[in-house]
This record gives structure tokens, sequence and C-alpha cells, in this order.
């Protein structure tokens, strides 16, 4: 079998791996000093008009739209949690599940704001435990999903609460935007471990990953979009 081909640039930026985005993202925030809050919240705006987009398409006014977030205790689950609060502020009813902190520890200072802000929002927040009834029904009724579990600085096979939560939004069977990257999947492969999500619509930052342009991964990513969240070209890079 050949080897899939993945191309090296796309829309006219240059495809990159996990690692080359995370020092893009280092470059952005520690030698130019842009917040990375700053860059959440931009993320968070993409991902909440995209799932307006869907919403249209769908025929759903966000005033009568229910939406769920899926949510990891990193970054990608802050970027989550923005989107979660500006879908209620354009008056979706919106619920969050949140992957408990590993062993007790809080959550790092960037989630617990974005969740300050979402719960102040109006956005219903909880921790998910192991009964995975509430969730269940929610996702249920759901006219939309985020998952904001994991992002592109995570690899191997999602365990805890993250695993349950990607099973269950894969048992609801509801339309599923993914914030950077569909959980499960390898940033610079495409490839899975068995635990994954399959979305409608993929929302990644500044620049398009390796594994969500193979070929084999597209039935995960779904339609991609890539989203200028305020990264300086200067940090990303020419497309060669």
């Amino acid at each position: 079998m050949s080897k899939a081909v993945i191309p090296s640039v796309y829309q006219g930026l240059r495809v990159v791996s996990a690692a080359e985005m995370a020092e893009v993202d280092k470059k952005a925030t520690r030698d130019l000093g842009i917040p990375a809050l700053l860059l959440m919240e931009n993320a968070g705006k993409a991902v909440a008009k995209e799932t307006q987009s869907l919403l249209a398409e769908k025929g759903k006014d966000p005033k009568q739209a229910s939406v769920s977030v899926c949510c990891g205790r990193g970054n990608n689950g802050a970027d989550g949690l923005v989107a979660a609060r500006l879908l209620r502020q354009a008056g979706c009813e919106v619920a969050a599940f949140l992957a408990p902190p590993r062993r007790g520890a809080p959550y790092g200072v960037e989630f617990a704001e974005m969740l300050r802000r979402a719960t102040a929002a109006g956005v219903s927040a909880r921790e998910m435990g192991e009964e995975t009834a509430e969730l269940d029904i929610r996702l249920g009724a759901s006219d939309v999903v985020l998952d904001a579990l994991l992002g592109t600085g995570s690899s191997g096979k999602p365990s805890g609460a993250v695993h349950v939560m990607i099973q269950r939004m894969m048992k609801s069977a509801r339309p599923i935007v993914a914030v950077d990257i569909p959980s499960g999947i390898h940033p610079d492969t495409g490839y899975h471990s068995g635990v994954f999500v399959t979305a409608a619509v993929t929302v990644t930052f500044g620049l398009p990953k390796k594994g969500l342009l193979a070929p084999h991964a597209q039935k995960n990513v779904g339609r991609l979009v890539v989203a200028d969240i305020g990264f300086p070209k200067s940090v990303l890079g020419e497309a060669t």
C-alpha cells in the first residue's frame, strides 16, 4: 500500500506538525508577548462562528438552539469554553461538561478564567463523573456538540473521562464541531487508536496540521476551516 501523500501547502498556508505549531504558539506568546487569553478568545470566536453557520444550515435560530460542549482540562477545553460563552450570548442554551483535573489538582489559570467567564455568562458547567446519564440526555437533545477535549498537543489513546465523553458524543449521533482537531486523531498522521471523534466541521487555528489533511482522515475531519486567531505573519512563516 502506498503511503498517503499529505500536501505541504493548503489554502496558501504551510502545513505543519504539532511540534511546529507549538513553536509558533511559543514565539507569539513568549517572544512577542501576545496574551494567551487573547488567542483563546479569538479561537473560541472562530468556533462559535462556525457553529452558528452549521445551525443556520440546519435552519435553526440560535435563540432556539441547544449546544453541548465537551471540554478537556487544558487549552483546548478553554477554547471550547470561550465558544460556549459566545454562543450563550448569541441566545443558544449551552451546557459544558468538563474533564476533571488530574488527581484533584486545580485547573490551569487560563482554563479557570475561561470557565469563570462562561458560567458568569449563563453557561451551565459541570464536571464529568462516573455517571453518564445526564450527559447522554443532554447530548441527545443538542442541535450541535462541540468537541473541545484534546488539542494538537495530545497523542495516544484517550483515557478516563475524555475517553467516556468521546464515546458518548459519537453514540449521540449529533453533528460535531471539533476545536482545532477531532479528539483522538493524531495531529501529524491523521490516524487514531480506536477512540476518536468524527466531526462535521473542524476549526483549526493559525495553520493547517498535517494529520487533518491526510486522505484517510477526511471522514473524521469533515469540513476543514483554518481560522486566523491573531498569530502574526512573522511567526506563521512562509508557505513553500
